[in-house]
């Protein structure tokens, strides 16, 4: 924590003044916590050299008394994890903008207590004779963990100065001062989210639907079938609306998406593809890269029993905030258990995200694709069949670490301001206040 008294760089400074003020100020959340603009009453303390003189650069204290809002309950921070910056303006004898800004020191803050904010500090060259006041303006605080999230603070009304210097030309003299203070902030910076399944590749053109030599239809959802020892190599599975329930640390939530397995003949085996359709939305915050993959249990039925195991990669670049986010297609290597008409029906959606697991269970089975195959020695027949590099899933629809001591991560799936699931053709963000999109 810096220390009260102002420094004078050099120069043998006057005795430091510390005065406190408050004014009412707008924060902006970070748009991805969902929660609206809050009103609030900043109290600062600045601490100045009460007078200097030309060519002089002091140092500057910018002390924060009390928050104006709790941290909210959503989100526990952890420690040193929050940084204060801030602009303190400089009028009268001598105009500037002084980039103020504190170190990402603070203790661990508990959801629905005090903010705890470090002092900031800053430093101004003394070019004029006269007096300078020095008024707190617009600052930012920043948390950095799961993600990088800013919340953005302006005063909302006019500010007094919160000190001033008296600045002498050549030998020293006395320095009046002001005092007035500047103040802190109201709320907080909540942070988020958490896990959003993304993925920066572009979904793979859906191929037009293929009718095959036994075409099924009917209230099973079933699309073209394919022989399993026919000319026919790419199978063409049906868009189908799949509704999904996940368990979130905010409650239990529903959406429906709409999925497409499709197929490609590799010897006895198929190579699959899963499509989420029309699954292009902005980013809320900035996503690291590699940091959501996500992959599903394709569920067997018909002839054949079992689930397939396809995933996709995970976003080969970071998302900036605003950019659009897109999931990509799974892929993945279905071989047969059994002979005959085997159906494959979109299944469980795990999406790994910053630490956390998030899993989505259909309510029902849509059956996508059907294919006649011809059982294969080791095959999928009352077992799993994973195809690529296998990756842990939880198939119970809860949320799980996935071996993260680091509990902080989890939390933030838990965040209102960040519960963001892609389920194909929709994305829906659960934050309160927003509707699914």
């Amino acid at each position: 924590m810096l220390g009260g008294a102002g420094v004078l760089l050099g120069v043998a400074a006057a005795p430091a003044q510390a005065a406190e003020v408050s004014y009412a100020t707008e924060c902006i959340p970070p748009a991805i916590s969902g929660l609206p603009p809050v009103q609030g009453t900043t109290k600062v303390e600045i601490t100045a050299p009460a007078e200097a003189k030309v060519g002089d650069e002091v140092q500057i204290v910018w002390k924060f008394v009390q928050a104006a809002s709790k941290n909210p309950d959503i989100l526990d921070l952890e420690k040193d994890t929050v940084q204060p910056t801030g602009t303190l303006k400089a009028a009268g004898a001598q105009t500037a903008d002084i980039a103020m800004q504190g170190p990402r020191q603070n203790p661990p803050i508990p959801k629905n207590s005090d903010m705890k904010l470090s002092d900031m500090k800053g430093t101004l060259k003394l070019t004029a004779p006269g007096e300078v006041s020095l008024t707190p303006d617009a600052y930012n605080i920043n948390v950095n963990k799961p993600i990088s999230t800013d919340t953005k603070c302006t005063p909302k009304e006019t500010v007094k100065p919160a000190a001033t210097i008296k600045v002498t030309d050549a030998g020293g003299g006395s320095g009046g001062t002001t005092g007035g203070l500047p103040t802190v902030v109201p709320t907080l910076p909540t942070s988020v989210p958490t896990g959003l399944p993304t993925g920066s590749s572009s979904p793979t053109p859906t191929p037009t639907p293929t009718p095959s030599e036994s075409e099924t239809g009917g209230d099973a959802g079933g699309s073209s079938t394919g022989g399993g020892g026919g000319g026919q190599g790419d199978f063409t599975g049906k868009e189908v609306q799949v509704p999904y329930e996940c368990k979130t640390p905010i409650g239990d939530k529903e959406a429906t998406s709409p999925v497409q397995i499709n197929a490609k003949k590799n010897g006895g085996s198929f190579d699959l593809t899963v499509q989420f359709k029309k699954s292009v939305m902005d980013s809320p915050a900035d996503i690291p890269k590699d940091s959501v993959k996500p992959s599903m249990e394709v569920v067997l039925g018909g002839a054949d029993k079992g689930t397939v195991h396809v995933e996709g990669p995970t976003n080969s670049e970071a998302i900036k905030a605003g950019d659009p986010i897109e999931i990509p297609d799974l892929t993945g290597t279905y071989k047969p258990g059994a002979s005959g008409e085997s159906t494959l029906s979109p299944g469980v959606l795990t999406v790994k995200a910053l630490g956390t697991t998030t899993t989505c269970t259909p309510t029902k089975t849509e059956v996508s694709l059907t294919l006649d195959t011809t059982e294969q020695a080791s095959g999928a027949s009352g077992g799993g069949s994973t195809g690529g590099s296998a990756g842990g899933s939880s198939t119970d629809g809860g949320l799980a670490a996935t071996g993260a001591e680091d509990h902080g991560a989890l939390k933030a799936l838990g965040l209102v301001a960040g519960t963001a699931l892609l389920l194909g053709g929709a994305v829906f963000t659960f934050m309160p206040g927003r509707r699914l999109r």
